[in-house]
């Protein structure tokens, strides 16, 4: 895994207690080789990532909650190392799983450790143009947008989901689960988060289709090939059982243009020439899964909400000081935040 982000790594990383670790991988992860080095991997805004690496120079990556008060039921890792682990074998490209902690003696709370791929992850455009020339680039888009309409082909109760979780409503949970986490905790309120959300809930489209979702799916949340294919989804944490549309509404929403005015992201990898165009994916997409694109516009608008309410929750972590070592500061995402709240809600006074 490689990232543009810088990593430093100490004997007192944030969020590790090295002695604890230590002697956990040694017993837990084969021919994990003490001592290990560990260095939190700039980026994530939800859970904290570290690279680990062993005296052999073998490396992992290590996935914990952030720091401080945690929602109930938001950052469950050991929740989303299942996810992955029924994945894998499936055809949609996940890291393999390789031991998770569930002992809160060991470091704090649950932990897992998950294969390094060597792949790299594209956060804004000047790394999508360093990584593959302009004439290779098409291949990023057309290779997520399958890998999504793989991941929506998938039969849920065959793949360790309960027929229960099948049922529709997604949208409607969504909604409420969303509004619950930011209601109940924030440092400020912003208006048109629950302006978007009440229009939104008036005009709910019918959910056709049930397939696993990943919920936060996007070019920055993949390790990318040479080749421009997806080595690895990351960051499963937000996966469910829901509407396939509703995912494919979030992976557009991210994938901002030249000429957008307001992106989803501050600096957007998708900028960069040479990439599919939205309209082009979602064609390509429907055109693989079969489903209809009547409703996008209402998921858009919805994934704009449900986006503005995630950034609101890291703006309220990192002015808490909960994430650890960041790049950004927190009245940026504050801003962003702001934003993206407007935008939901001019969405979604414009819906028919």
């Amino acid at each position: 895994m490689t990232d543009r982000s810088t990593a430093t790594g100490t004997t007192a990383t944030l969020g590790i207690d090295h002695l604890a670790v230590t002697a956990w991988l040694e017993r837990a992860v084969p021919n994990a080789l003490a001592p290990f080095t560990f260095e939190q991997i700039a980026g994530g805004r939800s859970n904290l990532t570290y690279l680990v690496t062993d005296a052999e120079g073998t490396r992992w990556v290590l996935r914990r909650p952030p720091l401080g008060k945690i929602v109930a039921t938001a950052h469950d890792v050991v929740r989303e190392a299942g996810i992955m682990s029924r994945l894998s074998g499936t055809g949609v490209a996940v890291p393999t799983v390789v031991g998770v902690c569930t002992d809160l003696e060991v470091n704090g709370s649950p932990f897992f450790v998950m294969e390094f791929l060597d792949g790299e992850i594209l956060r804004d455009s000047d790394a999508v143009e360093a990584f593959l020339p302009l004439t290779e680039r098409r291949a990023l888009g057309d290779s997520l947008v399958d890998t999504l309409a793989r991941l929506h082909s998938l039969d849920p109760a065959a793949h360790g989901w309960s027929q229960r979780s099948a049922s529709g409503g997604y949208v409607e949970r969504q909604l409420s689960r969303w509004s619950a986490s930011w209601e109940g905790d924030r440092v400020r309120v912003l208006e048109d988060i629950s302006r978007a959300r009440d229009a939104l809930s008036r005009r709910i489209p019918p959910q056709l289709r049930s397939s696993v979702v990943h919920g936060d799916y996007r070019l920055d949340n993949a390790l990318m090939g040479t080749q421009g294919q997806v080595l690895g989804v990351l960051d499963w944490e937000l996966s469910t059982v829901g509407d396939p549309l509703a995912d494919l509404g979030q992976f557009l929403m991210y994938w901002a243009q030249p000429g957008d005015e307001v992106t989803a992201l501050e600096t957007p990898p998708t900028f960069a020439a040479g990439l599919p165009t939205r309209d082009e994916l979602a064609e390509r997409y429907l055109t693989a899964t079969g489903l209809p694109g009547d409703d996008l516009e209402y998921y858009l608008a919805f994934n704009w909400w449900k986006t503005a309410c995630i950034v609101e929750g890291v703006y309220t972590r990192v002015s808490r000081g909960s994430m650890g070592r960041t790049d950004r500061t927190p009245e940026s995402f504050g801003v962003q935040a702001q934003r993206l709240a407007a935008q939901a809600w001019s969405r979604a006074q414009n819906l028919a």
